[in-house]
């Protein structure tokens, strides 16, 4: 790993303190691009406007319809966080604005992902008039076919990079979508949807339909916030709006009872929830019904109307995220043991099979390893049929989907069928074409990228003054929406080790100091003990501990040699 430092110009960082901005928030903002004027725009009526978003107002139309002729609408959404934040959005924004809906979410091991003929069959049994789609159907071309011949209306809301042929739905909202001109391409799919609401609204009032502060959408926006960060979508300008309105409605106590039943599970204050407690603690539980079970109980969850219900679902949750933690241990185990034997440096890819690895986990194991190797991982597992079931994960500089289609124009027999964006995609192969895929994925990402992008560039802050290293910008730090394309800040220092243990035999925890100042720290999955001079990459966190709150650095990544 390479350890380099942001730059910033100095002008960057004055016109962000002439904004009352603290030094050292100025100086992380400037590093990240985020000028002065961007700084201002930071609340709602900044939102960039659904006109822009091709296809929102025509969709915005056809809802409209459907609401003034009662049809009944089905929505038809993806089994990830993102997906069940997307269906939740849909079904409370459509419900408010008078609309006879219902959903149906694929269990994806029996339907696999979208809007698919089988899916499509199983959605005509409640026979609904119009089908509208919330992070899939893109690439659902068949299913779309099918739903047409049955006579349905689709409307398709999805943000995944479209193949050569697009469904010949009735309208499609996707800011990636070719011809769309939308600012924003980072939207997740809730955004999306949230957007489609939006313009939704605005077309009803026109038609009179619906009085002027009649319909309050800012009230979905903990759900957006959260199906945006958990999808790992870019935190651009745009999407720091969404991220940023839905977490002060979750610290001012008026998210929905299903958001706070399941931090009160988690351990976490709402009245301090940040971006990462919903990427790390909220997100992985919802994430779990779709994974191992029905992603109907995390939608149900979010649907709850009294606190009650809502932990109801919220304790399935918690119970099934503790399996899935199992499972992706032993995985974890089985994968790491053969790579330790058979991973050399000179690969440019890693795939992985396992016949009884489980389908819903193997996302995570490719994000494991990917973390642990720092290339570009696919981990497959049984899908049944003579077919297996891979999910793959990227690394800064290679676009996986775009590696996957040149994957299948040169061998066009060898994937069934694929789909996804830069960083993420998934795919079916034949079983007994493991080896072939291997060798096929090794030699085109080969043709894509170079050695030098296989090596792991850890960007830093650089170092922070002692009198920084405080509770109070600890806590600054925490409330600022950081994620995907907007990392946490992460500093450089030299520190002396005065203490050391390993805790459950997995991580290190540390008492550092550094001029004369001390500091507790934890190095998570590190069980290795460090010299006593120590150079570290590391974030200001606020550690909570039997109703405790203390500064603690969490290290990164130690420079050893």
């Amino acid at each position: 790993m390479r350890v380099q430092q942001r730059v910033y110009s100095n002008s960057g960082v004055e016109a962000l303190q002439a904004q009352g901005l603290p030094n050292l928030l100025a100086r992380l903002l400037a590093a990240r691009s985020v000028s002065a004027e961007d700084w201002s725009l930071q609340e709602m009526p900044h939102l960039l406007k659904p006109d822009a978003l091709t296809g929102a107002t025509r969709m915005a139309q056809l809802l409209a319809d459907a609401i003034t002729q009662q049809k009944r609408i089905l929505i038809i959404g993806d089994y990830d966080a993102d997906g069940a934040t997307a269906t939740s959005v849909a079904m409370r924004g459509l419900d408010m604005m008078g609309a006879r809906v219902d959903f149906l979410v694929p269990n994806r091991f029996e339907y696999g992902y979208g809007l698919t003929p089988e899916i499509v069959a199983l959605a005509a049994t409640q026979q609904p008039e119009v089908i509208l789609t919330v992070d899939n159907g893109i690439a659902s071309i068949d299913g779309v076919a099918a739903a047409k011949a049955l006579g349905m209306q689709v409307l398709i809301t999805d943000h995944h990079l479209p193949g050569e042929q697009t469904p010949a739905a009735d309208c499609i909202v996707n800011p990636n979508q070719r011809g769309c001109d939308f600012p924003s391409k980072h939207l997740a799919g809730v955004g999306v949807m949230f957007y489609v609401l939006i313009a939704l609204r605005a077309e009803l009032k026109q038609r009179g339909m619906l009085a002027e502060d009649e319909v309050h959408l800012g009230s979905l926006l903990d759900l957006v916030a959260l199906g945006t960060v958990a999808d790992l979508v870019r935190l651009d300008a745009n999407n720091r709006i969404l991220v940023r309105q839905g977490l002060k409605r979750i610290r001012q106590g008026m998210a929905c009872p299903g958001i706070l039943a399941i931090l009160k599970l988690a351990g976490r204050d709402p009245a301090q929830v940040n971006a990462q407690d919903l990427g790390f603690y909220v997100g992985p539980r919802l994430n779990a019904a779709g994974r191992l079970d029905d992603m109907t109980i995390g939608i149900r969850c979010l649907l709850a109307e009294t606190p009650l219900e809502a932990m109801q679902y919220a304790q399935q949750l918690h119970v099934l995220n503790a399996e899935r933690k199992q499972i992706e241990a032993e995985m974890q185990w089985d994968a790491m043991a053969d790579l330790t034997h058979d991973f050399t440096d000179s690969q440019y890819t890693i795939s992985v099979f396992q016949p009884d690895w489980h389908q819903g986990v193997i996302g995570i194991l490719a994000s494991r390893i990917k973390e642990r190797f720092h290339r570009p991982v696919i981990a497959f597992a049984d899908a049944g049929d003579g077919l297996i079931k891979g999910s793959g994960r990227s690394i800064a500089g290679l676009h996986l989907r775009d590696a996957l289609d040149l994957v299948t124009k040169q061998q066009p027999d060898l994937i069934v069928k694929f789909g996804g964006h830069a960083m993420a995609a998934g795919l079916s192969i034949r079983a007994v074409d493991f080896a072939r895929f291997q060798h096929t994925f090794e030699q085109v990402v080969q043709s894509l990228i170079d050695a030098e992008t296989l090596q792991e560039i850890l960007e830093t802050d650089g170092s922070l003054e002692v009198h920084e290293m405080t509770m109070q910008t600890a806590e600054l730090l925490t409330q600022q929406v950081w994620g995907q394309g907007f990392p946490q800040p992460v500093f450089y220092d030299r520190f002396q080790v005065l203490q050391q243990r390993i805790l459950g035999e997995k991580h290190l925890k540390l008492r550092l100091q550094k001029h004369n100042q001390q500091f507790d720290a934890i190095y998570f999955q590190h069980a290795e003990l460090l010299p006593e001079q120590i150079e570290i990459a590391y974030a200001l966190q606020v550690n909570e501990f039997n109703g405790n709150r203390n500064l603690q650095l969490q290290v990164m990544h130690a420079v050893t040699a």
